[in-house]
C-alpha cells in the first residue's frame, strides 16, 4: 500500500472503530494480509472468518456494518482470534475451544482500554481465567449495546439474576445503597450491604446497576 491507500484504509476503519484501536487493527490486517468486509445487517451472525483457500488466498473477516464502534471492535476481536487460532493450530483446535478462548482473551486484554471505562472492570473479570465466563459475556454485550444510536434504557434492564456471585451493585435509582451479591437462593439473593455490613435477601428480578471497581 502507498501512503494515500493507507490513509484511506485507516479513515474507513475510523468510521467503525474506536479511535484508539485504528492503528493497531490496521497493523494486524496488513501483517496478516486480511481482506476485511463490512457488510449489511445479517440476522444470523454479526461477523465471520474464512481462512485462505485456493479460491480466496487471503484471510477474510466480515463484520456487520450496523454495529456501534464498541460492538464492532468486540466482534472483530472474536474473528481475529479465529485467525490467530488458525495460524497457530492449523485447524487442529475446536472453533471455540480452549485454544481459541485463550487467543480471544489475549486480544481483548490488549484492546481493553479501547472500550468504555464503565465496562472495563467487567471485561477484565470476563478474561480472568479460561474457560471464559459466559454469563459475563451476556452482561458485556448488553452494556456495549447501550452505545447504539437511539438506545433507550427501557430496551434492556439489568437484573440481579444477570450478575455473578461477588459482583457489586446498587438497586437501580438508589446509588447510596451498595451491595455485593453473595449467594442465590431460589428466587432471591443473599446480599451484603457494603455500607452497614448487614445481610439482606434481595429478589433476583430487582433492577440493578453495577458498581465499577
Amino acid at each position: 500500500m502507498n501512503q494515500s491507500e493507507i490513509d484511506a484504509y485507516k479513515q474507513t476503519l475510523g468510521r467503525y472503530l474506536p479511535h484508539e484501536a485504528v492503528d493497531s487493527v490496521f497493523n494486524f490486517m496488513e501483517h496478516h494480509r486480511v481482506q476485511l468486509h463490512i457488510t449489511k445487517q445479517r440476522k444470523s451472525k454479526l461477523g465471520d472468518y474464512r481462512w485462505p483457500q485456493p479460491r480466496h488466498p487471503y484471510h477474510e473477516i466480515s463484520i456487520n456494518g450496523d454495529l456501534n464502534r464498541y460492538l464492532f471492535l468486540w466482534v472483530l476481536l472474536h474473528e481475529m482470534a479465529h485467525l490467530n487460532c488458525h495460524i497457530r493450530y492449523n485447524n487442529q483446535a475446536k472453533p471455540h475451544g480452549h485454544e481459541w478462548q485463550e487467543e480471544y482473551r489475549q486480544l481483548i486484554l490488549a484492546y481493553v482500554n479501547c472500550f468504555p471505562t464503565e465496562t472495563t472492570a467487567i471485561i477484565k473479570q470476563y478474561c480472568r481465567s479460561i474457560p471464559l465466563h459466559h454469563p459475563l459475556l451476556t452482561l458485556i454485550e448488553s452494556s456495549l449495546r447501550r452505545y447504539n444510536p437511539g438506545y433507550s434504557q427501557e430496551e434492556e434492564r439489568l437484573t440481579l439474576d444477570d450478575l455473578m456471585p461477588g459482583m457489586e451493585f446498587c438497586i437501580a435509582g438508589q446509588s447510596q445503597m451498595r451491595f455485593v451479591a453473595n449467594e442465590k437462593r431460589r428466587t432471591r439473593w443473599k446480599c451484603k450491604n457494603l455500607v452497614d455490613g448487614k445481610e439482606y435477601l434481595v429478589r433476583g428480578s430487582a433492577e440493578v446497576e453495577i458498581i465499577q471497581s
